[in-house]
């Protein structure tokens, strides 16, 4: 099995200086190496088709891109966990003021509650920071999931992996749908509503 994991928001509880009030952390799960090839190949062709070379961020893509993008995935067998974080719920000092700790405590949490989802999984999480902790990243997640839920736990540059970039996309969407007043909130998300496992909003 494989799972990519990406994050929408930044960390930062300094909401009056630019923080975003909202994080997003989501990932996508392929249970057969076949279907991630075929949402890789999807994914080129969408790329080729709109003369795109870099790389696909949701944030960043026009809508009749991500429209195209999430229709060409829709027949693949993929799906999508999410965990979404009011920063005002978060009364926890440690995770507060201390970003790794905010970071690790929101991926492990999405992992260890997966509904028996995760079996020897390979987990690719989008980040190219500091070696010492995403060591530390990845012994904490393999020590707080279940026994055989995680075989392995490695980091990609989303420049180079499409399926990393999917879970940007789907990551985006689902915290679209909760920008109050945007006429298309649930757009994406209501296109990725087959793929959708949980979106569990922390409280």
């Amino acid at each position: 099995m494989l799972v990519f994991i990406d994050e929408s928001g930044d960390p930062g509880f300094k909401i009056s200086k630019g923080s975003s009030p909202l994080f997003v952390v989501s990932l996508v799960a392929s249970r057969k190496v076949e279907d991630s090839l075929l949402a890789q190949r999807a994914i080129n062709e969408v790329a080729a088709r709109f003369g795109i070379r870099n790389e696909f961020k949701f944030s960043q893509s026009r809508d009749e891109v991500r429209d195209a993008f999430f229709m060409a995935l829709s027949s693949i067998d993929y799906c999508v966990r999410a965990i979404v974080i009011q920063k005002d719920r978060v009364y926890s000092s440690r995770l507060r003021t201390e970003k790794e700790a905010f970071y690790s405590y929101f991926v492990k949490t999405m992992l260890k509650f997966d509904n028996g989802l995760l079996v020897n999984a390979k987990v690719i999480i989008d980040g190219s920071g500091d070696q010492s902790f995403k060591k530390e990243l990845s012994r904490y997640l393999k020590r707080h999931t279940g026994p055989g839920a995680i075989r392995d736990v490695r980091f990609s540059n989303s420049k180079n992996d499409r399926l990393v970039q999917l879970a940007d996309m789907c990551t985006g969407a689902i915290a679209r749908s909760y920008r109050d007043g945007r006429a298309d909130a649930y757009r994406w998300r209501n296109m990725l509503s087959s793929k959708i496992e949980d979106v569990w909003e922390f409280k």
